[in-house]
């Protein structure tokens, strides 16, 4: 499995399990949603689209001006297949993911490791995903770390551990801890050790880029994902090395003990980040 092309024909072939046809779309639903951290001087602001399929919810979150909120008005009923094969991509990654979390939930999934976040304020449960985060990788002091897409706890979070942080992302220019914000990331990538990235890589087109990327550059690649976690979940082995994946509802839509599920691919070296000449 090298592309989310050939993960979406082999999900349309029924490699996977029931044919998607065959599945409809229960619901469908649109959130803009935007939060500033306490003490912090940025507004994220992040736009998801939803899809229910039987009791497994799938997600993708996209940039302002990608998927018009009309969109959901007829898609409920849809045929999955449908969705997966033809709709913007947003969609097509929410529909992809509805499916593969539907034939196998991460609270049933024998490789998942349940991390339950603690109740608490947003500050408190994000500081708290995001140290779970940057636990995929065995992050050594010294090392450089290219985040794609950033969340400022979770860069904390990896420059608490030694490493030199590379942060990337087409929003903002600088973190809250000082840092330059590359908008390239063909140039953090040519620096680092390791690659924490955000499943919002699906979204944007970048992810098959990213994957071919860290497998010629022999770089262990984790994946935070709300956006596409069980599509990102089919990648393990075949170039992503770990993943925390997610699930709808969202950390940051309650005060209360919530779960996110690790993976990591048994036979990339514990997640050790290789020594590299730059």
């Amino acid at each position: 499995m090298k592309t989310v092309a050939e993960l979406t024909d082999a999900v349309l072939s029924g490699k996977y399990g029931p044919d998607p046809a065959e599945l409809p779309v229960i619901s469908v639903f649109w959130l803009h949603h935007t939060t500033r951290l306490p003490g912090a001087d940025v507004t994220y602001r992040n736009y998801y689209v939803l899809l229910r399929v039987g009791e497994a919810f799938g997600a993708c979150s996209f940039e302002a001006g990608d998927l018009d909120p009309s969109y959901c008005a007829d898609a409920s009923g849809v045929p999955l297949a449908t969705l997966i094969e033809s709709a913007p991509t947003p969609v097509r990654i929410a529909a992809l993911d509805a499916y593969l979390a539907s034939v196998e939930p991460h609270h049933l999934s024998p490789g998942a490791v349940e991390i339950v976040l603690p109740a608490g304020t947003p500050d408190v449960r994000a500081k708290a995903r995001d140290a779970a985060v940057a636990g995929l990788l065995d992050i050594q002091p010294g090392s450089k770390v290219a985040l794609i897409g950033v969340v400022n706890p979770l860069v904390d979070a990896i420059t608490a551990r030694g490493a030199e942080c590379l942060p990337c992302d087409f929003n903002l220019a600088v973190t809250a801890s000082g840092l330059p914000v590359s908008r390239d990331m063909t140039e953090v990538l040519d620096q680092a050790d390791a690659v924490v990235a955000t499943g919002m890589t699906l979204s944007n087109g970048s992810f098959d880029v990213l994957l071919d990327r860290c497998l010629q550059q022999g770089m262990p690649l984790a994946v935070y994902a709300q956006t596409g976690s069980a599509v990102a979940r089919a990648f393990l082995g075949h170039g992503v090395a770990a993943l925390s994946a997610e699930p709808f509802p969202f950390s940051q839509f309650s005060a209360r003990p919530s779960s996110l599920y690790r993976y990591s691919d048994s036979s990339a070296q514990d997640g050790v980040i290789p020594h590299r000449e730059h």
